[in-house]
């Protein structure tokens, strides 16, 4: 199998065994990102609507280093705390992400990593 691990300082470095995004072939599968800031890795706010545009700002960075953007992706799989954010998601979802949308699932989870309220993943290719 040939793949290619990418990553960016754009973005937050991982947290654990894992990379930024993987490419294999012409399909970029993105690792979840959570709301951190790049440069400190700590988390950018307690409050959800900053916390949902750090997570597409940090996808939109690594999209960017596997040379791929938004138009790309054709799956997001988002976690949230909780499901009452979901209209929120969708709202800020739709100012970086372009039609037609990818498939997507959102899924109420009951903790994310440092502590944060949101974390999407994804595929582009």
């Amino acid at each position: 199998m040939n793949k290619k691990i990418i990553h960016t300082d754009q973005a937050p470095a991982a947290i654990g065994t894992y990379s930024q995004a993987v490419l294999s072939g012409e399909t970029l599968y993105l690792s979840g990102q959570i709301p951190l800031d790049p440069q400190s890795g700590a988390l950018i706010s307690d409050a959800i609507e900053p916390q949902i545009h750090q997570v597409f700002k940090n996808l939109a960075a690594v999209l960017q280093a596997a040379e791929k953007n938004f138009h790309h992706v054709v799956q997001l799989r988002i976690y949230l705390l909780s499901l009452e954010h979901f209209g929120l998601v969708n709202e800020i979802m739709a100012q970086y992400v372009p039609e037609p949308f990818p498939a997507r699932a959102a899924i109420g989870v009951s903790q994310l990593p440092k502590g944060a309220l949101i974390e999407i993943e994804g595929i582009a290719h």
